[in-house]
């Protein structure tokens, strides 16, 4: 049984960008080809069969540098769900595997044009993530 859902709207929720000071900016952007992308995924139950998705991305220079910054962003996703007494398993998949594959490529754009403006202008994420290897791992 596949679970039918609409998004009601999506938008970006929560954002920051932490840069300390000028000399923080310089060294970011000297080794802003060293930060790592991490995600992180939570859910809502509202009222009319609705969920809120939070979709935080973390982006950060994992090293112990003491000059760095740091990049969030929660994105938002208001779904409602169809199914009367959908599957408990299919529904967290749904959320935090196949809602994310549809709305991530709106979400990752948003995010990197923020950090271009922010000065960071020949930035380019690494690798796609794999929302459905993130999901079985979560399984295992």
């Amino acid at each position: 049984m596949s679970i039918n859902y609409k998004i009601i709207i999506n938008y970006i929720k929560d954002l920051s960008v932490e840069i300390p000071d000028a000399e923080s900016y310089l060294i970011t952007k000297e080794n802003i080809s060293k930060y790592s992308l991490d995600i992180d995924i939570s859910t809502r139950a509202i009222k009319n069969k609705m969920v809120e998705v939070y979709t935080k991305l973390i982006y950060q220079d994992k090293n112990n540098s003491k000059k760095k910054s740091q990049f969030e962003m929660v994105y938002s996703t208001i779904v409602q769900i169809d199914n009367e007494n959908p599957d408990k398993e299919e529904l967290k998949k749904l959320l935090l595997c196949d809602l994310q594959i549809e709305i991530y490529p709106k979400l990752e754009k948003a995010f990197v044009e923020i950090l271009k403006l922010s000065g960071f202008t020949n930035l380019e994420l690494k690798g796609k993530i794999d929302f459905k290897k993130l999901y079985d791992q979560k399984l295992s």
